[in-house]
């Protein structure tokens, strides 16, 4: 028997047995927006039966414009969330016990983006006149712009989150993420903007982090593992599988987007390595550091965000994560 064929094997057995042995723990994750193909890992082994083969009942609860799952974390009512390094290190500066137990994104998806060949290089972006950038963003990434590249906050208008203003000027940068606006602006204008990860610049945060409370990993380390480790299969799945089935569920859950954007998003993770690169190429997917980790706090301190003193590894454990439990699964997938 092939290599294939014994991991899959051995995973379909895996599938099978705890389910039928133990009764399944009932979790929830809030995500941080609505139902998209940038939760899709998570929605893949609800589906395929990841989490119910390690003991977990996991129910999905999307987020968006007037749903706080961060809130709903903080007030016990769900088991984790998805969560980013900032709200972590704003909830340590205030003494919240909150604790990013993995990282599934190893990029940010921000991006920055200009009309086409209106600069040749990303330190150009800031001598155009506009920047286009939404409120969070401008006491987040834009102070570390304004710190590292000497954007001017005096050029900055807000994003509304429509992109009209962005299309009529061709002298704007406007935010986005590069799962999601790019599409917009080449379905609604006809023109592919030029498209600037901010990872790729240099900055370094993580993204889609799993979340939970301090009190969860000490009562329920058991099924913490199981949906950090779940969760890691489930992107591999995804990303390289068949992924019909999340799909389809992401869909009841957010009737309004289309397989064009859903498929647009699923290339866009792929070509930029948002999911899988850096460490999580050996250590597996959600993969973290504790010097990663240091260097957005770093670069957040000396942008004036945050705080010099705070003990950023109060916010972050590595006790679940780095295991390579996605490994298996993306070797059997595509060989590698």
């Amino acid at each position: 028997m092939s290599l294939q064929r014994t991991l899959l094997a051995c995973g379909a057995a895996a599938l099978a047995l705890p389910v039928a042995a133990q009764d399944l723990v009932p979790v929830s994750f809030g995500t941080n927006w609505v139902a998209q193909a940038e939760h899709g890992g998570y929605y893949q082994s609800v589906v395929d039966g990841t989490y119910a083969a390690c003991g977990l009942d996991v129910t999905i609860l999307p987020g968006g414009p007037q749903v706080n799952n961060r809130a709903q974390l903080l007030a016990g009512r769900i088991d984790f969330y998805m969560g980013g390094p900032m709200g972590l290190l704003s909830a340590l500066e205030e003494g919240i016990p909150m604790v990013a137990v993995a990282s599934d994104f190893q990029k940010d998806p921000q991006v920055l983006m200009t009309h086409p060949g209106r600069v040749a290089s990303f330190a150009e972006i800031a001598g155009l006149p506009t920047y286009i950038i939404g409120d969070e963003g401008f006491v987040t990434f834009f102070r570390w712009l304004e710190a590292e590249f000497g954007f001017d906050p005096a050029r900055r208008v807000p994003y509304t989150f429509n992109p009209a203003a962005f299309i009529a000027d061709p002298d704007s940068a406007q935010q986005g993420y590069v799962t999601s606006e790019p599409f917009a602006i080449e379905q609604q204008a006809g023109f592919r903007p030029d498209v600037w990860l901010l990872a790729d610049q240099g900055y370094p945060a993580y993204s889609t982090m799993i979340v939970t409370m301090r009190e969860t990993i000490e009562t329920k380390p058991e099924a913490v593992r199981c949906f950090v480790e779940g969760s890691a299969k489930g992107w591999a799945n995804f990303l390289y599988g068949d992924n019909a089935a999340a799909l389809a569920r992401i869909k009841e859950d957010n009737p309004d987007i289309t397989d064009e954007q859903l498929a647009f998003s699923i290339a866009a993770m792929k070509d930029y390595g948002i999911v899988d690169s850096g460490d999580a190429e050996t250590l597996g997917i959600g993969a973290m550091s504790a010097e990663r980790m240091a260097a957005f706090y770093d670069k957040m301190v000396a942008a004036g965000v945050l705080p010099a003193g705070l003990d950023v590894t109060q916010a972050y454990t590595l006790e679940f994560t780095n295991t390579g439990a996605s490994l298996p699964v993306k070797q059997a997938l595509t060989g590698q």
